[in-house]
């Protein structure tokens, strides 16, 4: 059974959910696996608690 981990900033409901089928669909596409087999786990980070370039996002 295949687990995901996405690690991204906030996102809202709609775009999660599009977001797990596709990786979910690339999935059973890729392994031949049934869509049950795999889990999509989604970390959000944040803003405030997120940088890149030595800045937080929330700052950008």
């Amino acid at each position: 059974m295949p687990i995901v981990t996405i690690q991204q900033g906030p996102r809202s409901i709609e775009l999660k959910r599009e977001l797990v089928k596709q990786v979910t669909d690339a999935f059973v596409s890729s392994l031949s696996i049934p869509a049950e087999a795999v889990q999509v786990w989604i970390h959000e980070v944040p803003t405030d608690s997120w940088a890149a370039a030595g800045k937080l996002i929330a700052d950008k």
